[in-house]
């Protein structure tokens, strides 16, 4: 047994059902756990203020469960491939443990940290915890290839046994007051700023909170419409606690009863296991088309109309409704992704890696794999491939199906709330009158449509026929 051992803290920001941090108790007398805040990685064409301001509050709320415990989290700064060694070298640890990641950035920084600490005598150790199975690169299929289609790799999955889920440990033993801790910095220290005015809280204590709302007030209607749904909250809203692991997918799996619900809910965790797969079997998607034929398209550049999508001014309530809601709270309904996906990269024909990067700048869930995932998706450029006009969504008949009170869209775009339902999804077409009446007059009040949707459906159709398909 090795008397120090050190828990690499990284997207697993959490004490409870945290398998590495479980194995180094086990292994050693004391646990000393760090995170490694890299600058290349905050700064770099991912960066995000609201992101990066939800991880340090997550990173205050470890370091409490770590000092509730007799630890606490230590902060280095630089590039871990230094910073992770000397640590481990400064308390005499023989091992670091860490959960194990798939994007292509993270596992290369991996095999450089372990390179390192090779040459130092240092063993380092991966564990699972990011996925809902142990490790989706063994669901394959009968031919022992990977699955490119969601629906087989969603049967494979629900086959795939799972591991136990481990409680906290009690306590992690002493700590060693000499030891240089550091402190969590500001995010204005991190030369970021917050530009999301109404996000919700980080840490493993407010996951559970969102759990347990979820549990007893949502997840019955999940299967029944309630997470398509635009006027309630329907969905879990864990998303931004999954990707910095704040909870695990187990201990959310192992929450959910056996309803219909619960089993939709499910899917949406495999979804999330199938994109994580896919980007760590096909890193070049982190730039490039899965669909290699899908690479010659001739995206528009058209910078004015993308500054509109961007600003919610594109005079369809439902995709502004979802650019807005996306400004203020780091969110956005899933419903509404899909939409606006849609017509950035359908209707206004550009490139879907512009809208991927806009995402990535505010979401507070904003994870690589699982963001390019479904930006490929709707575009028609990634995995699972359907018929273009399958996913070239109308935004009229979405908010008239998902939002047809329009509750939602009022809520997020203010100059439609005295707008009657007969011509919300629709404005442009309001007698004058009644336009003056409402106060919402198209094009003084809020913008015509920036394009026709039936014009946008042909020419995005040819657009696609014209590369392949």
């Amino acid at each position: 047994m090795s008397s120090t051992c050190v828990v690499w803290f990284r997207r697993d920001l959490r004490v409870s059902d945290h398998p590495a941090l479980c194995a180094a108790v086990e292994r050693a007398d004391r646990v000393v756990g760090v995170f490694c805040v890299d600058d290349r990685l905050l700064r770099s064409r991912r960066a995000s203020g609201p992101r990066t301001q939800f991880m340090l509050e997550c990173l205050a709320d470890v370091d409490r469960s770590l000092r509730e415990r007799g630890s606490g989290l230590v902060i280095r700064r630089g590039r871990p491939e230094r910073e992770i060694p000397d640590l481990a070298g400064a308390v005499g640890a023989g091992e670091i443990h860490f959960t194990q990641d798939a994007t292509p950035y993270a596992r290369a920084r991996d095999r450089r940290v372990a390179a390192a600490c090779e040459a130092s005598g240092i063993r380092v150790i991966g564990h699972p915890g990011l996925w809902a199975v142990d490790d989706p690169a063994g669901l394959v299929t009968g031919a022992g290839t990977a699955y490119q289609v969601f629906r087989p790799f969603h049967r494979r999955w629900l086959a795939e046994p799972r591991r136990s889920v481990r409680a906290a440990p009690a306590s992690l033993g002493g700590w060693d007051g000499g030891l240089d801790t550091g402190r969590i910095p500001s995010l204005g220290e991190l030369g970021l700023e917050q530009c999301v005015g109404q996000p919700i809280p980080g840490g493993e204590r407010a996951a559970w909170r969102r759990l347990d709302e979820f549990r007893t007030g949502g997840v019955a209607g999940y299967a029944s419409g309630g997470h398509d749904g635009l006027a309630e909250e329907g969905t879990s809203r864990l998303s931004a606690y999954l990707r910095f692991g704040c909870i695990s997918p187990r201990q959310i799996e192992a929450g959910l009863d056996g309803g219909e619900g619960a089993e939709a809910f499910r899917r949406q965790l495999c979804w999330r296991d199938f994109y994580l797969d896919l980007l760590r079997r096909h890193p070049e998607n982190a730039g490039l088309e899965q669909q290699v034929e899908r690479r010659g398209i001739a995206w528009r550049d058209a910078p004015e109309d993308l500054e509109r999508w961007k600003e919610g001014l594109t005079g369809y309530p439902l995709v502004d409704a979802g650019m807005r809601q996306l400004r203020a709270e780091g969110f956005m309904h899933n419903r509404t992704r899909m939409v606006v996906g849609s017509f950035l990269t359908k209707h206004l024909g550009i490139d879907w890696r512009e809208g991927e990067r806009w995402f990535m700048g505010l979401l507070l869930d904003g994870d690589p794999a699982v963001n390019n995932g479904n930006w490929q998706w709707i575009a028609s450029v990634g995995s699972d491939p359907q018929p273009v006009g399958r996913r070239l969504l109308s935004p009229t008949r979405q908010q008239e199906r998902f939002d047809p009170d329009g509750v939602y869209v009022r809520r997020w775009v203010r100059e439609l709330r005295g707008v009657p339902n007969a011509h919300l999804a629709e404005p442009w077409r309001m007698p004058h009158d009644l336009a003056l009446e409402c106060r919402c007059v198209v094009g003084r009040d809020y913008p015509w449509p920036i394009v026709d949707h039936a014009s946008a459906r042909r020419e995005a159709l040819a657009r696609y026929a014209a590369a392949g398909g």
